[in-house]
């Protein structure tokens, strides 16, 4: 895997901790590199649903995937590293047939374990460079620097690894106290998976797990309303409760609760409507493996709350809707080290809101919203990529190491996955404004990927999605994407 880690301190253990890196950034690469590699800069960028989508898939891959694994064998230890990438797609969004987007990545890290990782510190900025070919980019800005920021950054204590460093015996319970800067996710993620300045508290007793939160959104992270005045980024409060059960062998099932207060409310004055949207979501589900080898996670959310009309004067009305996600992942035993996937997922939406799912322009028009709208993340194609709001989608794929036998290329993996996208109503949007006719068909997509880890700190992907749109798209221009790209650790 990719060697990050340069330094380490704790004796014997120095090796071991490096090796947990490695085999994490590994994961890194194999995760991050799945979806276009662009940043979610929003400030004077609104762009189209579907790229800013494309984006915020990318950055929870990768958050999901740059998870810190702490070393824990020792008294202290200290580590830090990076790495840098370069990626260039092209693709085609139903309105440009061709944009081509260059980005250079520069990310560095250094954490800190005490007392056999009882305290955890962690930081990680990032450097990003964007380049788009003349034309092509959504607000005229074809060239920018974003950054340095702090990517993510966080303080924890885990009280069961304290005990057990002060010399005492193993507490049959747990308590874990994470403030800062991190990835938030409750459920599988379909109703949050969001970075955020967060306090988070876990307590573990009698086979129960409970999860408490107060946190606030990074502001750099778009917001779902691109009607907005002056838009940008996202100003929302979140509070959550979940308990998970974890008394069963092969499952997990697991209860939340979770609200979102809307912070910005009319800083930037628009006189004929108001864009509050104050929402909670109680969650159900249950991960876990069915059988041997073949894995499934479910998870059903009602959303309740409060969201204004598309009228004059602002009304407000009740929301009232709904989504659900059902996965199953088998990964047998057998030559090439094969995986299969499949998925459904749902989101509810809303008759009257012709022209956006998520947007108060263009939105509810009358009665209440049913139109399902989260802040979680799920894999909907590399093309089309629509969010999670008023769409069945329906996803198959595998993968598979074709040359596992030849040392140089036993690290290549090459895959796909096939998308079919329907409305739940069909006179109704969807996230992509070029969906354009009353059909419930969106169309279908196919995807194709391959990774290389090349050498321990070179890694190389290769993406290809093709979407062919339905009778929802007056335009039924086959729409193209591409990605190609390399890693390297320092």
């Amino acid at each position: 895997m990719l060697a990050c880690a340069r330094h380490s301190r704790g004796g014997a253990s120095g090796g071991e901790s490096r090796d947990r890196w490695v085999a994490w950034l590994g994961r890194f690469v194999a995760l991050s590199l799945s979806c276009p590699l662009t940043t979610v800069t929003v400030e004077g960028q609104q762009g189209s649903s579907a790229f800013l989508n494309q984006q915020r898939a990318l950055e929870d891959e990768v958050r999901a995937a740059l998870d810190k694994e702490m070393p824990t064998d020792q008294k202290f230890d200290m580590d830090w590293g990076g790495w840098y990438s370069f990626h260039l797609f092209q693709f085609d969004d139903g309105v440009n047939s061709s944009r081509t987007f260059r980005r250079q990545d520069i990310r560095g890290w250094t954490s800190a374990s005490i007392d056999q990782g009882a305290h955890e510190f962690y930081l990680r900025g990032k450097l990003l460079f964007e380049d788009w070919n003349h034309g092509d980019s959504y607000d005229g800005n074809e060239d920018d620097v974003v950054g340095p920021n702090l990517d993510r950054g966080f303080y924890q204590f885990d009280l069961r690894k304290a005990a057990k460093a002060c010399g005492g015996n193993r507490l049959d319970w747990d308590l874990n106290v994470k403030a800062g800067r991190d990835l938030v996710e409750f459920g599988t993620g379909y109703a949050l998976s969001l970075p955020m300045d967060h306090v988070q508290i876990k307590l573990e007793a009698e086979k129960v797990e409970l999860t408490s939160l107060i946190g606030t959104s990074i502001r750099s992270v778009a917001d779902f309303d691109l009607s907005r005045p002056k838009y940008g980024s996202m100003h929302r409060n979140f509070y959550g409760l979940q308990a998970k059960y974890l008394g069963l062998d092969k499952h997990q099932p697991f209860f939340y609760a979770l609200w979102n207060e809307d912070l910005r409310g009319q800083r930037a004055p628009d006189f004929f409507r108001n864009h509050d949207y104050d929402s909670y979501y109680l969650g159900i589900g249950s991960t876990g493996e069915l059988a041997r080898d073949l894995r499934y996670g479910s998870e059903w959310v009602f959303e309740g709350g409060r969201s204004y009309m598309d009228r004059w004067p602002p009304t407000r009305r009740n929301v009232c809707a709904w989504a659900f996600d059902q996965s199953l992942e088998y990964l047998p035993h057998w030559p090439l080290q094969p995986r299969f996937i499949g998925e459904y997922m749902f989101a509810s939406g809303d008759a009257d809101r012709r022209l956006s799912p998520t947007d108060v322009e263009g939105g509810n028009t009358a009665g209440r919203d049913t139109g399902f709208v989260g802040f979680g993340y799920r894999d909907t194609g590399l093309a089309f990529g629509p969010r999670l709001s008023n769409v069945h989608i329906w996803r198959s794929g595998a993968a598979f190491k074709p040359l596992e036998k030849i040392e140089c290329l036993r690290d290549l993996e090459c895959g796909t996955d096939w998308f079919l996208y329907a409305k739940n109503r069909a006179n109704a949007a969807v996230s992509d404004e070029t969906a354009n006719e009353e059909s419930g068909y969106l169309g279908w997509e196919m995807d194709y990927f391959a990774n290389w880890r090349i050498t321990s700190d070179l890694a190389w992907t290769v993406r290809l999605g093709t979407f062919f749109p339905g009778q929802a798209f007056s335009d039924q221009t086959t729409r193209t994407f591409f990605l190609t790209g390399v890693t390297y650790s320092f």
